[in-house]
C-alpha cells in the first residue's frame, strides 16, 4: 500500500488515508442577512471533497467573534445560526464521503489583518466601518503594511479571545465536526502574538518567548479543556516568517514541543503571512523540510501543505518521514478528485462514489 494511503489514527479519530484538504477562504457569506454563516457555495465547496476522496477536510478560517473575521465575507462559529450552518455541512460530508471522510473547523482570529476586503471585490486594504468594516485589534499598535493601525489588546480584551476560541470549540463539537483546528498561522492573531515583528508589548503577553507564545497556548488548553478527550486538537503554524529577526524553525520547534505537551496532537505546518515585506523563497514542497524538522526534533505528529500538486510528491512526503500527512488547496480546486486520481495513479484502489463507478479507471498494465 502507498504510504500516502494508509490510515492514521489521531486520539480516536480514524482517518483512511493521509491525503487531506486545507483550509482555503471563500470570502463567501452574506455579510447583510447571513453574516459569518456558511451557505450552499461552501456545501457544494467542501462537499465535492468528501465525493473526491478526500480523507480529512479542514473548512475555512471560521471566526471565533464578528471582529475576528477576514473580511465581512467571512465565515464565524460564534452564535448558533452559524453553527446549524455548519451541521448541515458536517453531516453532507459524512453521508458522501468516498473515503469515509473526517471534517475539521479551523477556529481562527484575523487581529490586525482583520476587515479586510475580499481578493474578488476588486478594492485592496481595510474596510471602512462605512463600508461595513470594522476597528481592528492586536498585540500592538502596529499596522499590516497597506491596512489601518490596529488598536492594542488590553488584559480584558485578550482573556475575551481565549473564552471566544472556548466557546466556539464547544460549538464546533456540537456541530457534528470530528477535530478542530487553531489558526496560529499566517500573520493572523495568534501568530501576531507570536511573532517579535508585530508584538512590542513588555507585559506578560510579550517580551520574551515565553510571552510570546502564552496566548497560543493559553488558547490550546481553553479549547482542548472543553473538546472530548478522545478528539484530536490540531494546530496551524508558520514556521518562518521568512524575515529577518521573525519566527525562526527553531523557535517553532520549541512552539510546537510545548503544543503537544498541552494536548496538541498535529502541527499543520504552513510558513509566512506576518509582514509583507517577507521573503518567501517558493517552490515545489518548499515547506516540506519544516514539516519534517518540527516532527523530528518536537516529536509530534505534522501535516504539510505548499505546492504540493501530484501524487507522486504526497507520497514521497509521507514515505519519507517528513510529514504524516499532506493538505492540498489550489490543486484540489482544480481537481475536487484529486485523491481518487492519486489512488489510482499510486496504483491503489480507494472506493468511488458508486454514482461514479462508471468513470473509474481501468489499469492496462
Amino acid at each position: 500500500m502507498p504510504a500516502l494511503f494508509q490510515p492514521l489514527r489521531l486520539r480516536s479519530l480514524e482517518l483512511q488515508h493521509r491525503g487531506w484538504v486545507s483550509p482555503m477562504c471563500q470570502y463567501s457569506c452574506d455579510p447583510d442577512d447571513a453574516p459569518g454563516v456558511p451557505n450552499d457555495w461552501h456545501l457544494m465547496h467542501l462537499g465535492s471533497f468528501a465525493a473526491g476522496g478526500a480523507a480529512l477536510i479542514l473548512t475555512e478560517a471560521a471566526a471565533v467573534n464578528a471582529e475576528g473575521r477576514i473580511s465581512p465575507r467571512d465565515a464565524g462559529l460564534y452564535n448558533s445560526g452559524q453553527a446549524e450552518a455548519w451541521q448541515r455541512i458536517t453531516s453532507f460530508v459524512h453521508r458522501h464521503g468516498a473515503a469515509e471522510a473526517k471534517i475539521g473547523v479551523q477556529l481562527a482570529h484575523a487581529g490586525r489583518k482583520a476587515s479586510t476586503y475580499w481578493p474578488f471585490s476588486g478594492k485592496r486594504g481595510s474596510v471602512p466601518e462605512s463600508d461595513g468594516g470594522w476597528t481592528t485589534v492586536g498585540p500592538s499598535p502596529l499596522a499590516f503594511e497597506g491596512y489601518a493601525s490596529p488598536a492594542a489588546m488590553g488584559a480584558d480584551q485578550i482573556s475575551g479571545v481565549v473564552r471566544d476560541f472556548a466557546d466556539a470549540a464547544v460549538r464546533a463539537v456540537d456541530a457534528g465536526f470530528d477535530t478542530i483546528e487553531i489558526h496560529g498561522a499566517h500573520g493572523y492573531l495568534l501568530h501576531q502574538f507570536q511573532s517579535p515583528l508585530i508584538n512590542t508589548r513588555t507585559d506578560a503577553w510579550g517580551g520574551d518567548e515565553t510571552g510570546r507564545n502564552r496566548l497560543m497556548l493559553t488558547v490550546v488548553d481553553a479549547v482542548r479543556a472543553v473538546i472530548p478527550e478522545s478528539m484530536p486538537l490540531l494546530l496551524r503554524i508558520s514556521a518562518s516568517d521568512w524575515a529577518e529577526g521573525g519566527v525562526d524553525l527553531a523557535a517553532s520547534v520549541r512552539l510546537a514541543r510545548q503544543a503537544a505537551e498541552h494536548g496538541v496532537d498535529l502541527i499543520d505546518v504552513s510558513s509566512g503571512g506576518a509582514v509583507a515585506h517577507q521573503q518567501i523563497k517558493a517552490g515545489p514542497g518548499y515547506q516540506t523540510g519544516f514539516s519534517a524538522a518540527i516532527r523530528k526534533e518536537a516529536g509530534v505528529a505534522t501535516g504539510t501543505v505548499g505546492l504540493l500538486t501530484s501524487a507522486c510528491q504526497a507520497e514521497h512526503a509521507v514515505a519519507t518521514g517528513q510529514a504524516d500527512g499532506v493538505l492540498i488547496a489550489r490543486a484540489a480546486l482544480r481537481d475536487p478528485h484529486w485523491w481518487l486520481r492519486a489512488a489510482f495513479e499510486l496504483g491503489h484502489d480507494l472506493a468511488w462514489p458508486p454514482q461514479y463507478e462508471r468513470a473509474v479507471p481501468r489499469r492496462t498494465f
